[in-house]
């Protein structure tokens, strides 16, 4: 009996420890990403397919920018994917960052009531915040340091517009969110292209103003300096980027659509 319980314990043992074993050998990495490619649907899409090409896990946190970008900065994440081309350059020139590199891009749209009440529709996106300023429209800011905000203060800005209105509100949010507090109120809101297709609870918005070039829309991926953060998961991480930039991880991209409407277009080494 004795015999029998000391082989019952030590089968139980190795158990544990294989178990505990490929735990340890388990490759997951840390992605600090935007809420567009989240809310979008694009990671369910693409992520299951660089894992079947590398074995490696991705965990996703979706935060603004500006955010996913200090998450990195922190050491807090082993890639960044986001899209802001100015805060980008910046956090490799700062040292946080190794070479940043284009991936795929959509656009920004102005998404508003289908009656229009601003008369906003068209292809100028700086007169529709011209004539949204001047009506004290309601207009729904990020309000977040994410990158679609960047944009929209670029697009303010060069509107000639530091008062923009009592309609103006800031909801300090993501995409998904600030479509919804749109949606609700009869809100005008700037999106980005991809979000707004996977988004749901349209009411009665419409897309009211694309197509304008300033509305261009680019992302990029950069590893995490292991020289300012040692844990950085070069390896894993530099696979992901390669792998994403690759043809493959670019047709991976270029296949996601929804009611057949392709939502990123790959530019990598453009």
């Amino acid at each position: 009996m004795k015999t029998f319980k000391s082989t019952i314990l030590k089968a139980t043992l190795g158990a544990a420890l294989a178990v505990a074993a490929l735990a340890a050998s388990a490759q997951t990495i840390v992605m600090s990403s935007t809420t567009s490619t989240e809310q979008s649907g694009l990671f369910t899409y693409l992520l299951p397919e660089f894992k079947k090409a590398s074995g490696i896990d991705i965990k996703v946190v979706a935060l603004g920018t500006g955010q996913a970008l200090d998450m990195a900065r922190r050491g807090d994440a082993d890639v960044v994917f986001v899209h802001d081309q100015v805060a980008e350059e910046k956090f490799v020139a700062d040292g946080f960052g190794l070479k940043r590199q284009a991936v795929m891009y959509n656009d920004f749209v102005l998404i508003g009531p289908k009656a229009d009440p601003v008369a906003t529709k068209g292809k100028d996106i700086v007169e529709a915040l011209k004539k949204l300023a001047a009506a004290n429209g309601a207009f729904i800011s990020r309000g977040d340091k994410s990158g679609t905000h960047a944009a929209e203060l670029r697009f303010w800005k060069m509107a000639g517009l530091d008062a923009k209105g009592s309609g103006y509100k800031e909801c300090g949010c993501g995409m998904g969110p600030a479509l919804n507090i749109a949606a609700s109120s009869g809100a005008y809101v700037l999106a980005d292209r991809a979000t707004w297709l996977n988004f749901k609870n349209r009411a009665d918005l419409a897309i009211l103003v694309e197509g304008d070039k300033r509305l261009f829309n680019q992302y990029g991926v950069m590893v995490v300096n292991p020289a300012k953060h040692p844990q950085v998961k070069l390896a894993d991480a530099q696979k992901f980027v390669d792998w994403i930039v690759s043809p493959a991880g670019q047709n991976v991209i270029a296949g996601y659509k929804i009611g057949g409407e392709q939502l990123f277009f790959p530019n990598a080494g453009q």
